[in-house]
């Protein structure tokens, strides 16, 4: 698989007049990168709800999937405050995270409701962005087991589809470091395998996420599928670093 996906999640960090400036200054870049745009590094940016409608604009021209936070398990009706996958869709949205380890601290999600939200973004064609990882340090191959049930439960319900599986061990989400490249590795090797052994899974990735910055890719060796940042990439200069970092493992795999 030559490809490599980079993503990023915007939280609620920007404003919109915030947001606005940074998709203009990265649209411009993305536009000058030959390896986004010949689709050797997939990229994917999520916003929040309020700025989807600028992020579509502003990157139509380029390559660029937009994304959203969370995605209803409902479907459209009584359900006030939700947004359905259907009106995302509607929006301009390619993909929905979903799992995020904040959703489920903060907001109790159980994995009944990743399960109900990953079903109902697939149903409508949204690539979710599925958040998995163990909350407490454990050894690599506790943490692989704990990640791949996750992965069975939140897809058990759901229909064919790509998905883009970010793992993120919550006890690294906004460390100083980010995981172990060993630790990544025997993870994202486990959930790479459980992936290929679905029948309706094909094009799926699995990235990492979690105090994910320049230069783990490279000492990941190709053992993740890409990389899911978060406040590192607000510096549309430090984003295209990742990018730069992606085409050369985008090319050497291409190689291989």
């Amino acid at each position: 698989m030559g490809k490599v996906t980079v993503g990023v999640s915007l939280k609620t960090y920007f404003g919109r007049a915030e947001a606005v400036a940074w998709f203009e200054q990265v649209a411009e870049r993305v536009r000058l990168h030959d390896a986004v745009r010949s689709g050797a590094v997939e990229v994917f940016v999520i916003p929040t709800y309020l700025q989807i409608d600028d992020a579509v604009r502003t990157f139509a021209d380029t390559p660029i999937k937009i994304g959203a936070q969370d995605v209803s398990e409902y479907p459209p009706g009584a359900f006030t405050g939700e947004i359905s996958a259907s009106e995302l869709v509607e929006s301009g949205v390619a993909v929905a995270e979903i799992g995020h380890a904040e959703r489920r601290r903060l907001f109790a999600e159980s994995e009944a409701v990743v399960t109900a939200k990953t079903t109902a973004a697939l149903a409508e064609g949204i690539t979710p962005v599925l958040c998995l990882g163990e909350t407490a340090h454990m050894s690599p191959t506790d943490a692989a087991a704990t990640t791949v049930a996750q992965l069975h439960s939140a897809i058990a319900e759901s229909a064919a589809g790509a998905l883009i599986v970010a793992y993120e061990p919550v006890w690294a989400i906004g460390a100083p470091e980010p995981a172990p490249a060993h630790h990544i590795a025997a993870v994202t090797a486990a959930l790479r395998a459980a992936v290929d052994a679905l029948d309706n899974r094909r094009g799926s990735a699995v990235i990492y996420g979690g105090s994910a910055g320049p230069g783990l890719l490279t000492a990941l060796d190709g053992a993740a599928d890409g990389l899911f940042l978060g406040r590192f990439a607000h510096d549309p200069d430090a984003f295209v670093a990742v990018l730069d970092e992606a085409a050369s493992l985008a090319a050497a795999r291409s190689t291989s």
